[in-house]
């Protein structure tokens, strides 16, 4: 079967040819029908030698739905020809975490040679993907697979996210939402579908604001010297309750704490390299809150899913064939994708 596998540190993946995998005791096998294409990929493919505990090689894609095409004989609670979406974080599976499907926040995920499928273990650009257990798989029914696909990941970090802050965002509350890519314009929709909360946009593309837009934001910004007072004069100059920041890089902070109110909530996601210092005083308001969501749980991808289903979020996406790859990674690198870019079979 075709796959594209990582085979070299800082190198693009390379097409190959590969033998098709046959699923043993829980194993499953997957029929891939698309792959989400993230900046976590470009993160993988760019990583120095060293600074990742997985070995080389390996298939790439970690946002994956498909059809059941085979089971072990030990896979129970799935049957083939189920269509499913991939859980993607892969935790040890005996902690009390992963027990309870919370493998994102695995106890034992620094001893870990791999984090699932696409890091570290061969993922799902490819026609086929072997899944360890069923436990990862969550039925998607009549979802199209090219919207499925991004909410392993795109939708589910989002709603993560936005579920840790929600005890804040009841009637009347204001939210910024930093960064209006794969995970932003889903986070903005995921506000407007489970919280009370207006909900400001923040980019550094026309286009993203106009994505901004379409998914419900009341209100979008460029990204200038005078960013955070416009967004203050927006809430009567008190400052927003709470502020997503999808990019992570000090100027992204720097803003989000600049524009935050006293007792607000800051969650970061995006992994953009960025500082801020925590001090008191410093540079966040008193009584705010700081955190580091990461992705989220098996549970929660059930939910997402369920929002999908229901209409009430829908993933803008641009289309490839697995044999344009290049071509996607590229867009995605120069932030020339619109909302997520999805890989499906050629």
């Amino acid at each position: 079967m075709r796959a594209l596998r990582l085979t070299a540190w800082g190198e693009p993946p390379t097409p190959a040819e590969v033998e098709r995998p046959v699923p043993r005791g829980p194993e499953v096998l997957v029929r891939v029908e698309a792959t989400g294409l993230c900046h976590s990929d470009l993160h993988v493919m760019g990583a120095a030698p060293g600074a990742l505990p997985y070995r080389l090689p390996f298939t790439l894609g970690h946002e994956v739905a498909g059809r059941i095409a085979a089971l072990g004989s030990d896979a129970g609670g799935m049957r083939v020809g189920d269509r499913v979406v991939l859980y993607g974080p892969w935790g040890c599976g005996a902690c009390d975490r992963c027990a309870t499907g919370r493998d994102n926040y695995c106890d034992r995920r620094d001893t870990l040679a791999w984090h699932g499928a696409g890091l570290g273990r061969d993922g799902g650009m490819a026609e086929y993907v072997l899944v360890p257990s069923a436990r990862h798989l969550v039925p998607i029914h009549d979802l199209s697979a090219d919207q499925a696909a991004p909410l392993s990941d795109a939708g589910l970090t989002s709603y993560h996210a936005v579920a840790g802050l929600r005890h804040a965002l009841g009637k009347g509350a204001i939210t910024t939402v930093i960064g209006v890519g794969g995970l932003g314009h889903l986070a903005v929709q995921i506000l407007r579908a489970t919280t009370e909360s207006r909900v400001l946009a923040v980019d550094v593309r026309e286009e993203a604001l106009a994505l901004a837009d379409r998914s419900g934001a009341e209100f979008g910004t460029l990204v200038r010297a005078d960013t955070a007072p416009v967004l203050r004069a927006r809430t009567g100059g008190a400052g927003v309750d709470a502020v997503l920041d999808f990019v992570g890089t000090t100027q992204t902070m720097e803003l989000a704490a600049g524009v935050l109110r006293p007792g607000g909530e800051l969650a970061v996601v995006g992994s953009g390299g960025g500082r801020l210092t925590v001090s008191k005083p410093g540079v966040l308001p008193p009584g705010s809150r700081l955190s580091l969501p990461f992705w989220g749980t098996r549970p929660e991808l059930a939910e997402v899913v369920a929002l999908a289903r229901s209409g009430a979020i829908h993933v803008e996406t641009e289309r490839f064939p697995l044999s344009a790859a290049p071509e996607a990674i590229d867009r995605l690198r120069r932030g020339r994708v619109r909302g997520r870019a999805v890989l499906v079979p050629d």
